[in-house]
């Protein structure tokens, strides 16, 4: 399934971010019955200092190379933070190009060996939140984190992992937000077709979150979870790329509750069968579950 933004989308951007836009938040009277949420595109257009024509054309995909001085002056109606703002201007910079044929995502050798030795919650994730390799305790954090699994089809998808995070609707957009900046124009990604079409399909709350055209930085954070085990374990999230890859590495504040919780976690991961984390031979391709 193609998403339907992909063949304008400056357009189906600029749309969907003036529709959460409120007039009070524009500085706005909102005097009247409205017919469409947030901002008309004349108000847009005036705000901006253009006219509703040519804003129009904009929206419509008519005119797909305006300005820097209109792209910054539209991030100012449209209340865009810094990454929302770098990533408009993507989309008027970008140009057509020839599809191309992406490699197979590859957990190094020496990935593994880390995993192996490290003494948190680690595994490794592709650029469509595929898990690709992951250590023992990790899916005794996590058991959705066995290699082969997608966190986004987990996330909207599976209730237990739903349950597992103690801010769901949270978890939710910042994850689309993520995968939205990380596909940037590579929309005709076979994987990114695949994920967005599945989802769109089989939930609601994805559909509506997809159609808002977030775009977030996932780089790390904290976060508080509720481990079906241990009980609720507050850790911090630290997100390190490794050539075309992406190490995720979750840790508690020393000495803390959550520290000795995770401290249980790993004794039972010890007692774990063997081979329970690995994730096939080092350095090969992982495709993703079906």
């Amino acid at each position: 399934m193609k998403d339907p933004g992909t063949d304008n989308r400056l357009g189906a951007y600029l749309r969907a971010r003036r529709e959460l836009v409120s007039p009070e938040q524009a500085g706005i009277p909102s005097g009247g019955t409205r017919r469409v949420p947030g901002l008309r595109r004349e108000e847009v257009a005036l705000l901006a200092g253009i006219s509703p024509d040519y804003y129009l054309r904009l929206e419509r995909g008519r005119d797909r190379n305006p300005s820097p001085q209109v792209l910054e002056s539209l991030a100012r109606v449209l209340q865009l933070d810094d990454v929302e703002r770098t990533y408009l201007l993507g989309l008027a910079a970008a140009r057509p190009r020839a599809p191309r044929r992406r490699r197979p995502e590859r957990v190094p050798a020496r990935v593994h060996q880390l995993l192996a030795h490290l003494p948190l919650p680690a595994f490794v994730e592709g650029r469509s939140f595929d898990v690709l390799a992951a250590n023992p305790l990790a899916l005794a954090f996590s058991p959705r984190l066995v290699p082969g699994n997608n966190r986004l089809r987990s996330l909207f998808l599976d209730p237990e992992e739903q349950a597992f995070h103690q801010d769901w609707a949270k978890a939710a957009e910042d994850f689309i937000g993520a995968l939205r900046t990380t596909i940037g124009d590579d929309t005709d990604d076979p994987r990114f077709v695949e994920l967005v079409g599945e989802l769109a399909l089989a939930s609601p709350r994805f559909r509506t979150l997809w159609a808002r055209h977030d775009v977030r930085r996932l780089d790390g954070g904290t976060t508080t979870v509720h481990h079906p085990v241990v009980g609720e374990l507050a850790v911090h999230r630290d997100k390190l790329p490794i050539e075309d890859v992406i190490l995720v590495v979750y840790y508690p504040d020393k000495g803390s509750g959550s520290d000795e919780k995770l401290r249980m976690l790993a004794a039972l991961a010890d007692g774990a069968p063997a081979g329970a984390g690995e994730s096939g031979p080092a350095d090969t391709p992982h495709p993703p579950a079906r």
